[in-house]
């Protein structure tokens, strides 16, 4: 009720131990608070907030468009409904390395168990797009180094990405993150591996946890969980998948309703006013005044 009750310090300690643990977590992405309640509900181990979800949920393209205070403000909402972990994409940083640092601190101050930072040129775009451009390799281990070194709580999980393998080759971005672990980077996100051979030999060479993200419509062969667990990824995200089934759904209702002018071919499609009650806990809020909850339904 109200918020989480587990504090983020005794949250990032457990996300470590289930790392530890060699079980693949499953975080899919959540742009509101909302959907993070309902990914704790259907019992995932932890939520993604991703850049691209929330850019889009602003009415903004996936180029670096949004500002740190929008990021940290929304992960925050979202974290604090919760008791999963919660990791959350910040980009390129937001800068350079000093930049880098306060975002971290920023984040990490919002109660969020890690972030990730990508090795891509200012304005960047979707991983899974044509034209990335990558900032040097001696330039993305000094934003890493600045990032490791603005954490206070050492369960933070500091996560890089690189996007070397859709600009470079596979191989390219292999170097670049055994650099990236040497800096201070303690899992890798290695974005636009093309099929499960690519992914298992990034995990052959990578000795630190792995992040798989499983988007749709890219460049990605979609694996199931038991073919990343079975390649030894430790994370796999769903960024946008909520909110492409959101957006479908909203998309088909609205069609309906502007054609037969009412919504009624459309309520056995929606989440009923019970249901979304049930995962408000509305009724628990009557522990606080009983007249916020005298009500049936």
């Amino acid at each position: 009720m109200l918020t989480s009750k587990l504090p983020p310090p005794e949250r990032r300690s457990r996300f470590r131990q289930e790392l530890a643990s060699g079980k693949l977590l499953r975080f899919p992405g959540a742009f509101s608070p909302l959907v993070a309640m309902m990914i704790e509900q259907h019992r995932f181990e932890g939520v993604y907030i991703s850049g691209a979800a929330l850019s889009a949920d602003l009415g903004l393209p996936d180029i670096g468009l949004t500002t740190l205070s929008e990021v940290a403000s929304r992960s925050e909402a979202i974290t604090r409904m919760i008791n999963l972990p919660t990791i959350v994409d910040l980009d390129t940083g937001f800068g350079e390395p000093a930049n880098v640092a306060r975002a971290v601190t920023t984040i990490e101050r919002a109660g969020l168990c890690g972030c990730h930072i990508e090795d891509q040129l200012f304005p960047k775009r979707c991983g899974h797009l044509d034209g990335k451009q990558l900032v040097s390799t001696d330039e993305m281990v000094r934003k890493i180094k600045a990032a490791a070194d603005a954490k206070s709580d050492s369960n933070f999980l500091m996560i890089a990405r690189t996007d070397a393998r859709g600009v470079e080759n596979l191989d390219a971005a292999i170097e670049r993150a055994q650099r990236y672990v040497d800096a201070g980077a303690e899992m890798i996100f290695p974005e636009a591996l093309a099929d499960e051979s690519e992914f298992a030999k990034f995990r052959a060479a990578i000795d630190v946890p792995l992040l798989a993200n499983m988007t749709e419509f890219g460049k990605s062969q979609l694996l199931s969980t038991d073919q990343l667990s079975s390649l030894g990824y430790n994370v796999v995200i769903y960024p946008v998948t909520t909110l492409r089934l959101a957006m479908h759904a909203i998309e088909t209702g609205l069609q309906d309703l502007a054609s037969a002018g009412t919504q009624q071919g459309s309520v056995n499609s929606m989440q009923t006013r019970q249901e979304l009650y049930q995962l408000l806990n509305y009724e628990s809020y009557a522990e606080i005044d009983r007249k916020l909850f005298n009500f049936k339904l």
